[in-house]
């Protein structure tokens, strides 16, 4: 039985993880064509800059974050005057360093998803008369939803365990910006906490197999149900 602290930091944990991977979706979606569709040759560019973070140490990350949208930064500071967002060691920042820890992860199955369409299909639809936006909604993404799903996995599972950035731009505030990782790291350095830190092992281990089986299942029936049609 979880203890309240415990619980909280489930709570905040699961609530920055779909946050992180909901608010990059769109972005990831339309990056993700982008690279399949482009004939762009400075696209590889494009391509580097968006698996930088998995190459990058997570602390350069977060750091790179903390001097770009902290309070007393131009951008930052424009945000929280403007608009009262602030990022830097809250839970937003917090969902922005997952998100962009685990953008790489959600972008690439949505790319190879994209390229393995075959064109002629789309292009079949647009001669009957639908309009681009038509054809994506109806065609493209369907046929690209597992590749969508995998990323969206993955994204998940790297925003849930993301250590390095979110201490670093977020830092470790019980109750703000203290998920699953930094409560685990949080319990192994005092005497006495290794118990609860296996709790939060467990229970991490437990998120993330129930993530990776249930999208399993749903790959499956997408595929099952694209078969019959």
């Amino acid at each position: 039985m979880l203890d309240p602290a415990q619980a909280e930091v489930l709570r905040l944990s699961l609530w920055v993880a779909i946050t992180a991977v909901a608010c990059s979706l769109p972005f990831a979606l339309a990056v993700g064509w982008f690279l399949a569709r482009s004939r762009w040759r400075g696209k590889m560019v494009v391509d580097a800059l968006v698996h930088l973070p998995l190459v990058l140490p997570p602390v350069v990350t977060g750091y790179l974050l903390l001097i770009g949208l902290g309070r007393n930064s131009l951008i930052g500071g424009w945000l929280a005057d403007t608009f009262g967002l602030v990022f830097a060691f809250r839970w937003t920042g917090a969902a922005l360093a997952g998100a962009i820890m685990g953008f790489p992860l959600l972008v690439r199955p949505i790319r190879l998803s994209l390229e393995a369409i075959d064109s002629r299909v789309e292009d079949a639809a647009a001669t009957l008369g639908a309009g681009p936006v038509w054809v994506w909604l109806s065609i493209t993404l369907p046929l690209a939803l597992p590749g969508v799903i995998a990323g969206l996995v993955l994204a998940f599972a790297r925003a849930l365990g993301e250590f390095g950035a979110t201490i670093t731009f977020a830092a470790n505030i019980p109750g703000e910006t203290r998920t699953l990782p930094l409560a685990i790291y949080s319990f192994i350095q005092v005497p006495g906490g290794e118990g609860q830190a296996l709790q939060l092992i467990l229970i991490s281990v437990a998120v993330s197999f129930g993530a990776l089986f249930a999208s399993e299942l749903m790959a499956r029936y997408i595929k099952r149900r694209q078969a019959v049609r």
